[in-house]
């Protein structure tokens, strides 16, 4: 079976493996369609990626269909199109049993803690496949890439008619606004990268747009939620500024570091500063309905398509394209 493996930073490797056997009772066999890149791949090639460990097999953004299902399996049958839930937790913990199991205590994610699916087949829990037989599979893929958007959007717990910033304009700064705009929220996005803005504004997914590096005036204290999806720890310290007296930060990104802010101002704001991590199993039904009733559409989002056989040559290329909204990989 081929695979593609990450083996130190900067150095991917092509090779035949073993193929996953039968699936046990309680697993499905999968067979992967469709990959989207993420920016974890992309700071794992850059060897910036937290809580990751070399060689590793990437992929968690999957487009998949079944092809084998455990004797416990009923709610899945052999050919369906699924999505991938990436998230492995352990059920047992504080957070899972809390319903938080997208924060699980021993979370395991395919692609940066085990083995992920840039390969032809991969073994999971059968409770981690969401299935659709409307969207293709470069829509699945892409489920896992809104999910992050989604849960945000619903940790800032936006109310109809707030006016809401997103920094931010890749593919997480855009799952943010797609629900935020749902939610009906007033939507602001900025980013320094023109052709992001620019990418914005022709499929309208936002009411305002902010070259970052020429911020007009007004915009101190003028947002009832911002979220930072840069995770650029710049960024992040600015994105306090713009927070509104009893606002809320989000921040979607992170990096390898610590935050600062100035207390008092926190204080007199009376700010609330959140955390997003991953996604929750709610949320992938929630999309998958979205889409299918096109009331998202992720197609324009996609600004390569990458066989299989070419990943290792194109990666670098990806790297540095600054039009590129979301590189998609068939296997």
């Amino acid at each position: 079976m081929k695979s593609i493996s990450l083996a130190e930073p900067g150095k991917f490797e092509q090779k035949n493996i073993e193929a996953p056997g039968e699936p046990g009772e309680d697993e499905a066999l999968i067979k992967i369609h469709k990959i989207g890149i993420c920016g974890t791949d992309y700071h794992a090639y850059r060897g910036k990626q937290p809580f990751f460990s070399y060689p590793r097999i990437l992929g968690h953004e999957l487009g998949v269909e079944v092809v084998a299902l455990g004797a416990h399996v009923k709610h899945l049958k052999v050919g369906d199109k699924c999505s991938v839930e990436p998230y492995l937790n352990c059920g047992s913990c504080m957070a899972c049993k809390n319903g938080k199991s997208n924060c699980c205590e021993k979370m395991r994610v395919l692609g940066v803690h085990v083995d992920g699916g840039m390969s032809e087949f991969i073994k999971v829990p059968a409770s981690k496949l969401h299935t659709s037989a409307i969207l293709n599979y470069e829509e699945l893929a892409l489920v896992e890439t809104l999910g992050i958007g989604c849960h945000a959007v619903n940790r800032a717990e936006i109310k109809t008619g707030q006016k809401v910033l997103v920094i931010g304009a890749g593919p997480i700064g855009l799952s943010v606004l797609e629900f935020a705009m749902i939610k009906g929220a007033q939507t602001t996005i900025m980013d320094l990268n023109t052709d992001r803005l620019a990418f914005c504004k022709k499929y309208n997914k936002a009411h305002e747009f902010i070259q970052a590096d020429a911020i007009p005036e007004g915009l101190e204290s003028a947002f009832e939620v911002v979220f930072d999806a840069t995770g650029n720890p710049h960024s992040m310290k600015n994105a306090f500024k713009y927070v509104g007296h009893g606002g809320k930060l989000v921040f979607v990104g992170l990096f390898q570091g610590d935050y600062a802010f100035p207390d008092p101002e926190f204080h007199r704001k009376e700010m609330s500063i959140l955390a997003s991590r991953n996604s929750l199993p709610a949320d992938f039904t929630y999309i998958i309905e979205q889409l299918e009733q096109k009331k998202i559409d992720v197609q324009s989002w996609i600004s390569r398509e990458i066989p299989f056989e070419e990943v290792i040559t194109a990666f670098d290329g990806l790297l540095t394209d600054q039009t590129l909204v979301k590189a998609v990989i068939t296997v």
